[in-house]
């Protein structure tokens, strides 16, 4: 089993993310969604839980496998005047489905079978798909200003003038390195937003994706099981499952007919009725049921999502305490009532999302240095920075690291990473 799930393994190790690029909604969508869907798809597809997708018996008239072959890749069939449940109690019908027929009764076909498998793996590239298009849209820009941010509170007490590194993805900046880095935050969230004017669109455009996706995957599934989908939540909460015959085995039918031609020793045509015997529908029927519910809980996390975001689009420039609000939240702290006025009366849609982006990714003392530096330049927009004029270039080897110093960052770092 581990072995089967190995595949996996990437996807499911939640690694801490030092920046975050999107909120809570599109995690349920590329991240939730997509390992239930591939972990669905791998249900389906292996063998050593439930054994045989299919098995039928035809009186050993024809060989097993070729009647199992030929049956799984056509399709079988049950009888829709069998689905008697008091026929079932008496001992007149073996099955839900299955018995006697007449050329005149009608059938239901069962063909999904053989498609779940591609479908719930096409299901969960669709659901990553939003998120792949705004992280090539936003293109890294978050990251490149933050980077190495997220261990800047060790800076204050590391007076060497280079970095340095513990392990491969954490760096301790200098205290230069570090204002240097805020400037540059401070003068890019300025020139940014001069060439990246849909910065916000883009974001709510894929919101917007989020939800449209999860709608049309839910009508899909409902065509493609038969139009019993859309009800299969409810009907199975209701269903007390005591009886001979349940709601689920007219979706998922345990046991149905198949019907084999072929020519007899004289050359006429001879019809074998097959009974096949529907492993694979004791997976799909508890995938597709967990599914509804997802799908309903995926909804209603959609559209909160957008009621939030055309909440956030309403109030941003017009409310002192929601800005302050939503700012505190992502970076915990007092501001200053000041700072946030402006920023609240000043700054467009995208400028305030990209800077509470901004606060989500950034220590909290730190945050409050940008934006004090933002909100200054906000009141004075014509007087020149003498800050902006400088490079975005780290500090360079050239200074010597007192040894005192690193072995006391390293204890506070190791100090730090343990209670992490």
């Amino acid at each position: 089993m581990l072995n089967t799930f190995s595949v996996l393994s990437p996807h499911l190790k939640f690694k801490y993310k030092f920046v975050t690029i999107n909120n809570l909604a599109f995690k349920f969508h590329y991240r939730a969604t997509f390992i239930i869907l591939l972990v669905c798809t791998l249900l389906v597809t292996s063998r050593q839980y439930i054994g045989e997708h299919i098995r039928c018996i035809t009186g050993g008239s024809i060989p097993e496998h070729v009647i199992n072959t030929f049956c799984f890749f056509t399709t079988t069939f049950t009888v829709i005047r069998h689905y008697n449940e008091t026929l079932l109690k008496d001992g007149v019908l073996p099955h839900p489905g299955v018995g006697p027929m007449y050329t005149e009764d009608p059938v239901k076909h069962h063909a999904y079978y053989q498609w779940v498998p591609f479908i719930l793996f096409l299901q969960a590239l669709t659901f990553y798909a939003p998120h792949l298009l705004w992280r090539l849209s936003e293109g890294g820009r978050l990251k490149n200003l933050v980077d190495g941010l997220h261990m800047a509170h060790l800076s204050e007490h590391y007076t060497a003038k280079t970095n340095i590194t513990f392990g491969p993805k954490c760096t301790l900046l200098s205290r230069d390195t570090v204002d240097a880095k805020l400037r540059t935050v401070k003068r890019e969230f300025t020139n940014h937003f001069m060439v990246q004017r849909h910065w916000a669109t883009r974001h709510i455009l894929c919101e917007v994706l989020n939800l449209l996706n999860c709608i049309l995957q839910i009508v899909f599934t409902n065509i493609f099981l038969g139009r019993k989908f859309w009800n299969l939540g409810p009907v199975f909460i209701e269903e007390d499952f005591t009886g001979t015959m349940d709601v689920l085995d007219t979706v998922f039918p345990k046991v149905t007919k198949c019907h084999f031609y072929k020519y007899g020793p004289t050359g006429s045509i001879q019809k074998h009725d097959a009974l096949c015997i529907m492993a694979l529908n004791v997976i799909n029927e508890k995938i597709f049921t967990f599914l509804w519910f997802w799908y309903v809980v995926l909804f209603c996390v959609s559209v909160l999502a957008l009621v939030w975001r055309i909440l956030t689009l309403i109030l941003h420039n017009r409310s002192y305490k929601f800005t302050a609000m939503i700012l505190s939240f992502a970076s915990p702290g007092r501001l200053n009532p000041q700072d946030v006025e402006i920023i609240t009366k000043r700054l467009r849609f995208t400028e305030w999302l990209f800077l509470y982006y901004l606060a989500k990714n950034m220590d909290a003392h730190l945050f409050r240095k940008v934006l004090r530096q933002i909100t200054d330049e906000l009141r004075h927009p014509d007087e020149d920075d003498d800050h902006d004029e400088q490079r975005i270039d780290t500090v360079d080897g050239r200074h010597e690291v007192d040894d005192n110093d690193i072995a006391m960052v390293k204890l506070r770092y190791e100090g730090d990473h343990k209670k992490a």
